[in-house]
């Protein structure tokens, strides 16, 4: 059995796998631009983040009904438990599907469904976080999170993905002082494919609490300091770093310079249908490429459960992190 972790860099509309999608596709009525699964694998191939995005939506369109989002969401968090994961903070886009026809209530009506019954049937304890498209308007993003109101009991947090460069977190100041107001968590992606500057923006003016990727931080020595003193979790996600082509090839990713320099990074999968791999497939990975000990990922998994939005449930996340110290390695 994998290390225990948490996963906090997670969308599920990234966990769609070919299989899912040409079944989903089948059931819905939706016709494909593929003639198989193989050939939806082969399409696979991104030369950076908007050559992602572009499929990731055109995929979407086999998500129709509160069952298509319930199995979706189950077939996630089953391999989520088979990889180690005891906990899962899950970003979904509300904005993706309202756009094609598709409520708010039946996504998170459907997500739901699987995430209620996720500890009895995966062992797999869960948070929602709905995320807001960057590229979309700052008025689309107010009025997504009026929309999500009678749902709230079911989210825990908002964030902001999609395309970075171009649209900086200053953009969703309103939006994020009004889901503060309402109690909720705010994390945002920033310093991916964006500058540090984001990074710091998303502190000062969204008052984030968490940064996801983060990788561009290490270009700006004040930035990783500020990091470093108030231990700012970042959600990193190295098999997605290499596949939309921010790093190279992965023995170049600056993971363990990070982790010298005292930054609270922790491990992730991102979009793992897209990216050649789950949460622990990116542990199995950095170990591999970049030699961290059996210490350094231990302290990866512990960062996870520290990271995580369990304030709420201490006894919970004592006994995560009892699982991890006492985790014997293979």
């Amino acid at each position: 059995m994998p290390i225990p972790k948490a996963e906090l860099h997670l969308h599920i509309e990234g966990t769609l796998e070919p299989e899912l999608a040409f079944a989903l596709a089948a059931r819905n009525g939706v016709p494909l631009p593929y003639a198989d699964t193989d050939a939806l694998r082969e399409a696979y191939q991104f030369s950076d983040l908007q050559s992602f995005l572009n499929l990731y939506y055109e995929l979407m369109a086999v998500l129709r009904t509160e069952d298509d989002f319930a199995d979706l969401a189950d077939a996630y968090l089953a391999r989520a438990a088979a990889q180690g994961v005891r906990h899962a903070e899950i970003f979904f886009d509300p904005q993706a599907h309202i756009s094609r026809g598709v409520g708010i209530g039946t996504v998170v009506e459907g997500l739901g469904r699987a995430l209620d019954r996720s500890e009895a049937v995966h062992g797999v304890s869960t948070q929602l976080i709905m995320c807001f498209l960057r590229d979309e308007s700052a008025e689309s993003a107010m009025e997504t999170l009026q929309a999500a109101k009678p749902y709230l009991g079911r989210i825990v947090g908002v964030g902001l993905d999609s395309a970075e460069v171009g649209h900086p977190p200053v953009k969703f100041r309103e939006v994020y002082e009004a889901a503060a107001a309402l109690g909720l968590r705010r994390v945002a992606h920033a310093g991916e494919e964006g500058p540090p500057s984001y990074i710091t923006e998303a502190l000062d003016v969204l008052g984030v609490e968490r940064i996801d990727h983060g990788l561009r931080c290490v270009e700006d020595p004040e930035l990783v300091a500020r990091l470093v003193r108030d231990q700012v979790p970042l959600t990193l996600c190295p098999l997605s770093n290499v596949r939309l082509r921010t790093v190279d090839v992965l023995e170049e990713h600056p993971l363990p310079a990070m982790l010298d320099a005292g930054l609270l990074c922790t491990v992730n999968s991102d979009d793992p249908a897209y990216f050649g791999g789950y949460v622990e497939d990116n542990f199995l990975a950095v170990r591999e490429a970049l030699g961290l000990s059996p210490d350094r990922l231990r302290d990866l998994a512990r960062n996870s459960f520290l990271a995580s939005f369990l304030d709420d449930d201490e006894e919970r996340r004592a006994r995560y992190l009892a699982e991890v110290e006492t985790y014997e390695f293979p």
